[in-house]
C-alpha cells in the first residue's frame, strides 16, 4: 500500500522534515512511502477558477496524491493553526483525497499541535476523507533531543505512538481500498 507522507511546514528552520522522515522510516514497515514536501511541491497560493488551465506544479503532485491509498500529514501549530501552505496544498485537490485515510502527526509547544490536528479533521470531512483517531503529538517537541541532536530521545515514546498510528492507518486504507474497488466512491 501506498502512503503519502506531506511535510505541511515550508518556513526556513523548520522540524517539520526531520519528524517526516522519522515517520517515513516508522512507515516503511508497512507501505511503500513517498515522501512529499511542500517547500518542494512550490504550489502556487493563488487558487484559480474552474475553467482555468492547471498550474504545471499542481498537476505534477497530482498523480502522487491519486496513488496514495493513505495520507499522513506532519504539521505544526502555527497561531492555534496548521500553516497556509499546507490549506493551500488541502484546497488545489478534491479527488485525491476521497474515501482515503489520514493519519495526522502534529508538534508545537504545550498543545503539542492538538489545535491544528482539530482543525485538519474538519477540512478532511469536507473533502471527504477519513482522519484516524490515533495521532501523534509531539509537545514542546525540542525537549525530545538527545544531547549529540538526534531525535527523538528513547525515552520519548513516540515510536510506540506511530505505531499504534500506523496500525490503524493500515487497517483503515486496506478496508478503504477494498470498499473503493467494489463500489467507486461517489460524492
Amino acid at each position: 500500500m501506498r502512503l503519502a507522507v506531506i511535510i505541511g511546514s515550508t518556513r526556513h528552520g523548520r522540524f517539520g522534515p526531520t519528524l517526516a522522515h522519522w515517520l517515513a522510516e516508522q512507515a516503511a514497515k508497512q507501505f511503500t512511502v513517498d515522501l512529499i514536501d511542500l517547500a518542494a511541491a512550490d504550489l502556487p497560493t493563488t487558487l484559480l477558477d474552474t475553467d482555468d488551465p492547471t498550474p504545471a506544479e499542481v498537476a505534477v503532485l497530482a498523480p502522487r496524491l491519486a496513488a496514495a491509498e493513505a495520507f499522513a500529514v506532519v504539521t505544526p501549530e502555527l497561531n492555534s493553526g496548521y500553516p497556509a501552505p499546507l490549506k493551500t496544498a488541502l484546497d488545489w485537490y478534491y479527488e485525491e483525497w476521497h474515501a482515503k485515510p489520514v493519519a495526522i502527526v502534529s508538534y508545537g509547544r504545550e498543545s503539542g499541535g492538538l489545535l491544528a490536528t482539530a482543525q485538519l479533521r474538519q477540512v478532511f470531512t469536507e473533502l471527504q476523507a477519513v482522519t484516524i483517531r490515533n495521532t501523534v503529538t509531539l509537545p514542546c517537541y525540542w525537549e525530545q533531543f538527545t544531547a549529540d541532536g538526534d531525535w527523538p530521545r528513547p525515552s520519548a515514546g513516540y515510536e510506540a505512538q506511530a505505531k499504534l498510528m500506523l496500525d490503524q492507518l493500515v487497517w483503515w486504507a486496506q478496508a478503504l481500498r477494498d470498499a473503493r474497488t467494489k463500489r467507486p466512491y461517489q460524492p
